[in-house]
């Protein structure tokens, strides 16, 4: 591994959902390697996707890392030379470098319609050809494109990649892999609405920041020959590139909020240590050199080599970490104890939300402990009465399972759950799915509640939290699926929220 350059390194998240496993994961292992080399840790903020990104997943995002303890040493709530640190604010740096790669011959400026790339998609397809852009516009002239752009005609700027030979990415992990060029599309750079796609912002960024390792995830790694053309292109030097294995689920897939709790609120919520965390991740797909499974961030870095990486596909088990959780939790001594439970499940903050809900509710100071018991647990309990309430009459479990499982998307899309318009959210999914506002309402309460009778619905859905909430819903799908027909019998309504 070359160390002529200083090491830094960087996380280059994108706001688009819950702050996820995986992007601590990788977090971590950057940060461990900087700071065995004395190196820079970096966060940016891969935000151009207009539609998707939004700064409440940031914030969340910022506060997840935080709180695991992975602190960064230039982004942008900290600042550093190389900002700014959001690819939202970088438009035009990528326009100038835009314009080089076109100079140079490396990129073209292409005005094919959706409509134009849609029919070549039909065409490839009906032909079982590889699906890409056919080089329409690549050899449009200088006159025709001066023309066209003074026309005011919309158009993309995209990679002009040799149509022979190979490109080769040299991986720390995996040696150098070669991909046919034949094979790598001709990548769109910059959109028409003037943004960056990921492939141009994150090679000029990695260059302009001095990035000098770029650890991510191995389903980079097929993108990786569109950069290493760009850093040519450029007549740039590349950084050494480490494809780390992917997280997985028990069966071997890729990790997903479908079978694993993916998101780091989730463990947050739950009260899971941070330190467990990050010891947890750090075992996968890594080990100490002594083989010991309980080990601190210090430790790891103080050992910290890519030599002791597997790429076997490491198996993200929430169980593990659980008993890994507990280790930590019994070596707390019992004020210690105490101040993580304040810190994390019984925190003022926290109290102090529930309280307005109750007050009325409560004649004695002891009823609190049993009416407010399912705000702080986790799953909650489904006695008979429940059970039988969850699914309303003239229903059946698997039709209720389906709608509960509409309104665990609605869940899953949004940052936090705010009572108004979520409950505006689904009066609108009720009326899709050709239910009763009412029968969706009381099959979610007796759902992440376990109860009939409950403060207002949705004021308690805010409270909980998202996580407890999206945690409750799946237990309540999969027991419904146990109370209805066998699989088949009924098909769950369709969401198109």
């Amino acid at each position: 591994m070359s160390q002529e350059r200083p090491v830094r390194v960087r996380i280059a998240p994108s706001p688009t959902g819950d702050p996820h496993v995986g992007t601590a994961y990788i977090a971590l292992f950057n940060y461990a390697f900087a700071k065995k080399h004395d190196g820079k840790f970096i966060l940016r903020i891969e935000d151009t996707d207009r539609t998707r990104s939004r700064p409440e997943w940031e914030t969340m995002l910022i506060e997840a890392l935080t709180w695991l303890g992975l602190h960064w040493d230039e982004g942008p709530d900290v600042g550093g030379p190389h900002g700014p640190y959001r690819q939202s604010e970088r438009g035009p740096i990528y326009r100038e470098h835009c314009d080089m790669l076109i100079e140079r011959g490396h990129a073209y400026r292409c005005f094919c319609t959706a409509e134009r790339l849609e029919t070549v998609r039909q065409r490839q397809r009906a032909a079982s050809e590889t699906l890409g852009y056919d080089g329409h516009c690549r050899t449009l002239g200088v006159d025709e494109v001066r023309a066209r752009l003074a026309a005011g005609e919309a158009h993309v700027v995209r990679l002009k990649v040799p149509k022979d030979g190979t490109t080769v990415v040299r991986d720390r992990l995996r040696g150098d892999v070669s991909f046919e060029n034949t094979q790598v599309d001709d990548q769109v750079l910059l959109k028409s609405d003037g943004m960056p796609t990921y492939h141009l912002a994150n090679v000029v960024d990695d260059h302009l920041m001095g990035i000098s390792h770029v650890m991510r995830a191995e389903e980079w790694i097929t993108s990786t020959p569109k950069h290493v053309l760009l850093y040519q292109g450029f007549g740039w030097q590349p950084p050494e590139f480490i494809h780390m294995p992917l997280l997985r689920n028990q069966d071997k897939s890729k990790i997903s909020k479908r079978k694993n709790p993916v998101s780091l609120n989730f463990y947050r919520q739950a009260g899971f240590l941070p330190e467990a965390m990050l010891n947890y991740l750090g075992m996968m797909g890594w080990t100490m050199p002594d083989a010991r499974e309980k080990f601190s961030v210090d430790e790891m870095i103080a050992d910290f080599t890519f030599d002791r990486i597997s790429l076997g596909g490491p198996v993200f088990d929430v169980q593990k970490l659980t008993w890994l959780n507990g280790l930590y939790l019994r070596e707390l001594e019992p004020k210690d104890l105490v101040a993580r439970l304040r810190e994390q499940v019984l925190s003022d903050e926290a109290l102090l939300r529930v309280a307005p809900l109750v007050r009325e509710r409560i004649e004695k100071l002891e009823d609190w402990v049993d009416y407010t018991a399912f705000f702080f647990s986790g799953e909650v309990a489904y006695d008979a009465e429940a059970r039988e309430a969850m699914v309303p009459k003239k229903r059946d479990a698997m039709e209720t399972a389906g709608v509960l499982t509409s309104v665990l998307e609605v869940v899953d899309g949004v940052p936090a759950i705010d009572p108004m318009p979520f409950e505006e959210m689904l009066r609108g999914l009720a009326d899709r799915l050709g239910w009763k506002a009412k029968e969706v309402f009381m099959a979610l309460r007796i759902a992440v509640t376990g109860r009939k009778a409950t403060p207002p619905l949705f004021e308690t859905m805010a409270v909980l939290g998202k996580e407890r909430c999206r945690r409750r819903l799946r237990q309540a799908i999969a027991l419904l699926h146990t109370m209805g027909p066998a699989a088949g019998d009924a098909s769950p309504p369709t969401s198109h929220g």
